[in-house]
């Protein structure tokens, strides 16, 4: 396999990424030397996928701190609050974002002892680690998941869970692209995702890349392809998922759950431990974002319905725990009951 596509680096004081937006007519990038450029690219999408708006508030808490002028530590740390209370409004239900924040909130406070200057570089570093520490989840991901592909498997997908949402291989491609770095012959069918089509302008650019086989379906496809035997395995990433292994996904993800249960076709969830919620029982606790009206009443910036229709638009939905075969992290792979399977995974 090629080199992934870079979603995400640090570029001389500056935060470097995708414009996801434009892609995958245009590939350009984003340089945020100040906070609200970062919460704007997560918030606009820009910047997607749980662990790459993870990686991003990371960063957001460096740039946005690192012209502080504060005298002590008790002032730095107000500073430090209001930055990572503003990044945090972002989006609300990755929970990769919150964990990354908070990261860097127990860095700093771990460090308070240390001069101002000092902190603002070890920030910097724990920043860098959480980007290459999620380069290493994503091959570890890869290499449990890719186990569960047989050779010949065509495997549906859903949304984006690639190198675009991740520092590397991703996490549902990435078990795709060690299964074929190991010699299987696998084919992909990509729902296009609506209604900001992340499958069909990310995914399918991505396997293009890659030199993997990929068919593009419309969402509303894949009862049939499961139907006609087509498919074999569903993978899916995560957005948040509650201790019992409810997973909050793309909106779109609870239907595909059904219909691979309806056609006893097995689905896998692909997410680092980072996505694990344990303080959460169930996924009815997850937040769900809702999206912009015009995000669905609106194509490429062209209205397509009359005007005053009522939209509802949540961006993820929440997929039973029943309904999951496995969820694949870097530690290893969790089956039902998942309560079990956490602990035993986290200890």
């Amino acid at each position: 396999m090629s080199k992934p596509v870079s979603t995400i680096s640090w570029d001389n004081g500056r935060v470097k990424l995708i414009d996801q937006t434009k892609l995958p007519l245009e590939l350009s990038y984003i340089y945020c030397s100040d906070v609200k450029c970062i919460r704007d690219a997560i918030k606009t999408l820009k910047v997607r996928g749980a662990p790459a708006i993870g990686i991003a508030g990371a960063f957001g808490v460096v740039i946005g701190i690192q012209n502080s002028g504060a005298q002590n530590f008790d002032e730095f740390e107000k500073e430090l609050n209001e930055i990572i209370d503003y990044i945090s409004t972002s989006r609300p239900t990755a929970v990769n974002l919150f964990w990354a924040l908070n990261r860097m909130r127990e860095t700093a406070l771990s460090n308070r002892d240390k001069s101002m200057s000092e902190i603002k570089k070890i920030l910097l570093r724990t920043a860098l680690s959480i980007l290459e520490e999620d380069r290493k989840v994503c091959r570890q991901i890869g290499l449990h998941g890719a186990d569960l592909l047989e050779d010949g498997d065509t495997v549906l997908t859903h949304c984006n869970a690639g190198a675009l949402a991740t520092a590397d291989y991703g996490t549902a491609l990435g078990i795709i692209y060690k299964a074929v770095e190991l010699g299987k012959k696998i084919s992909v069918y990509a729902d296009e995702t609506r209604p900001l089509l992340q499958g069909a302008r990310l995914t399918t650019w991505e396997l293009k890349q890659a030199k993997i086989d990929v068919t593009l379906i419309c969402d509303n496809t894949a009862a049939v392809v499961m139907k006609q035997g087509k498919i074999k395995k569903v993978l899916i990433g995560a957005d948040r998922i509650a201790s019992n292994g409810d997973t909050a996904n793309k909106i779109g993800s609870y239907n595909l759950a059904i219909l691979a249960k309806a056609h006893d076709i097995p689905l896998y969830v692909a997410a680092p431990t980072s996505t694990l919620d344990l303080s959460l029982s169930t996924g009815k606790e997850i937040p769900i974002e809702e999206r912009d009206a015009e995000e669905v009443t609106h194509w490429f910036g062209k209205r397509i319905t009359a005007e005053g229709i009522k939209v509802y638009s949540p961006a993820f939905d929440i997929t039973p725990s029943h309904l999951i075969t496995a969820i694949i992290t870097e530690k290893g792979i969790a089956y039902p009951p998942y309560e079990k399977s956490f602990k035993e995974m986290m200890k």
